[in-house]
Protein backbone atom coordinates (compact mmCIF):
# COMPACT_ATOMS: atom_id res chain seq x y z
CA UNK A 1 0.00 0.00 0.00
CA UNK A 2 0.94 3.61 -0.54
CA UNK A 3 -0.13 6.50 1.65
CA UNK A 4 -0.16 10.06 0.33
CA UNK A 5 -0.29 13.17 2.49
CA UNK A 6 -0.91 16.53 0.83
CA UNK A 7 -0.30 19.97 2.24
CA UNK A 8 0.05 23.55 1.10
CA UNK A 9 -3.42 24.56 -0.01
CA UNK A 10 -5.11 27.75 1.05
CA UNK A 11 -6.57 31.07 -0.02
CA UNK A 12 -4.59 33.23 -2.41
CA UNK A 13 -5.32 36.32 -4.47
CA UNK A 14 -5.36 36.18 -8.28
CA UNK A 15 -1.82 36.37 -9.60
CA UNK A 16 -0.41 34.82 -6.46
CA UNK A 17 1.49 31.58 -5.90
CA UNK A 18 1.16 28.43 -3.84
CA UNK A 19 3.21 25.27 -3.53
CA UNK A 20 1.53 21.98 -2.83
CA UNK A 21 3.42 19.05 -1.34
CA UNK A 22 2.62 15.34 -1.46
CA UNK A 23 4.60 13.04 0.81
CA UNK A 24 4.45 9.35 -0.09
CA UNK A 25 4.97 6.54 2.42
CA UNK A 26 4.57 2.78 2.49
CA UNK A 27 5.50 0.73 -0.58
CA UNK A 28 6.93 3.65 -2.52
CA UNK A 29 9.67 1.67 -4.27
CA UNK A 30 7.35 0.51 -7.06
CA UNK A 31 5.54 3.76 -7.79
CA UNK A 32 5.81 4.43 -11.52
CA UNK A 33 4.06 7.74 -11.84
CA UNK A 34 2.77 10.54 -9.64
CA UNK A 35 0.52 13.39 -10.46
CA UNK A 36 -1.77 16.14 -9.32
CA UNK A 37 -5.47 16.21 -10.15
CA UNK A 38 -8.12 18.74 -9.27
CA UNK A 39 -11.86 18.79 -8.95
CA UNK A 40 -14.03 21.88 -8.83
CA UNK A 41 -17.69 21.74 -7.73
CA UNK A 42 -19.85 20.28 -10.47
CA UNK A 43 -16.82 19.22 -12.53
CA UNK A 44 -15.06 15.94 -13.10
CA UNK A 45 -11.65 15.33 -11.61
CA UNK A 46 -9.00 16.33 -14.13
CA UNK A 47 -5.27 15.80 -14.49
CA UNK A 48 -3.28 18.93 -13.79
CA UNK A 49 0.30 17.64 -13.96
CA UNK A 50 2.00 14.25 -14.12
CA UNK A 51 5.51 12.95 -13.57
CA UNK A 52 6.90 9.59 -14.69
CA UNK A 53 9.43 8.74 -12.03
CA UNK A 54 11.94 6.59 -13.93
CA UNK A 55 12.25 8.97 -16.88
CA UNK A 56 11.43 12.33 -15.36
CA UNK A 57 8.90 12.96 -18.13
CA UNK A 58 6.30 15.56 -17.21
CA UNK A 59 3.00 16.55 -18.77
CA UNK A 60 0.52 19.30 -18.00
CA UNK A 61 -3.04 20.28 -18.71
CA UNK A 62 -3.15 23.00 -21.35
CA UNK A 63 -4.83 25.34 -18.89
CA UNK A 64 -1.79 25.34 -16.55
CA UNK A 65 1.15 25.10 -18.95
CA UNK A 66 3.70 27.79 -18.25
CA UNK A 67 2.22 28.52 -14.82
CA UNK A 68 2.47 25.24 -12.88
CA UNK A 69 5.52 23.04 -12.37
CA UNK A 70 5.63 19.52 -10.97
CA UNK A 71 8.85 18.37 -9.33
CA UNK A 72 10.13 15.78 -6.85
CA UNK A 73 12.55 15.29 -4.00
CA UNK A 74 13.57 11.63 -4.09
CA UNK A 75 15.22 11.76 -0.68
CA UNK A 76 11.96 12.89 0.91
CA UNK A 77 9.63 10.79 -1.30
CA UNK A 78 7.81 14.03 -1.97
CA UNK A 79 6.29 15.53 -5.09
CA UNK A 80 5.54 19.23 -5.37
CA UNK A 81 3.26 21.38 -7.48
CA UNK A 82 4.44 24.96 -7.79
CA UNK A 83 1.51 27.10 -8.90
CA UNK A 84 2.19 30.62 -10.14
CA UNK A 85 -0.02 33.28 -11.70
CA UNK A 86 -3.05 31.69 -10.12
CA UNK A 87 -6.48 32.44 -11.55
CA UNK A 88 -9.95 32.14 -10.00
CA UNK A 89 -10.62 29.20 -12.32
CA UNK A 90 -7.82 27.29 -10.59
CA UNK A 91 -10.03 27.07 -7.51
CA UNK A 92 -10.58 23.40 -6.71
CA UNK A 93 -9.68 20.57 -4.40
CA UNK A 94 -6.29 19.28 -5.47
CA UNK A 95 -5.50 15.59 -5.10
CA UNK A 96 -2.18 13.79 -5.23
CA UNK A 97 -2.13 10.49 -7.14
CA UNK A 98 0.36 7.63 -7.29
CA UNK A 99 0.26 4.78 -9.77
CA UNK A 100 1.81 1.49 -8.69
CA UNK A 101 1.41 -1.45 -11.06
CA UNK A 102 -2.34 -1.40 -11.84
CA UNK A 103 -3.31 0.42 -8.65
CA UNK A 104 -4.19 4.05 -8.06
CA UNK A 105 -3.63 5.70 -4.70
CA UNK A 106 -5.07 9.06 -3.69
CA UNK A 107 -4.43 11.64 -1.04
CA UNK A 108 -7.21 13.23 0.97
CA UNK A 109 -7.16 16.43 -1.09
CA UNK A 110 -6.26 20.00 -0.27
CA UNK A 111 -8.42 23.04 -1.05
CA UNK A 112 -7.01 25.81 -3.21
CA UNK A 113 -9.12 28.96 -3.43
CA UNK A 114 -8.12 31.86 -5.68
CA UNK A 115 -10.13 34.93 -4.86
CA UNK A 116 -9.74 38.62 -4.14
Amino acid sequence: QVQLAESGGGLVQPGGSLRLSCAASGSTFSIARMGWYRQAPGNQRELVAGLTLFSGYTNYADSVKGRFTISRDNAKNTVYLQMNSLKPEDTAVYYCNAKRYSQDFWGQGTQVTVSS
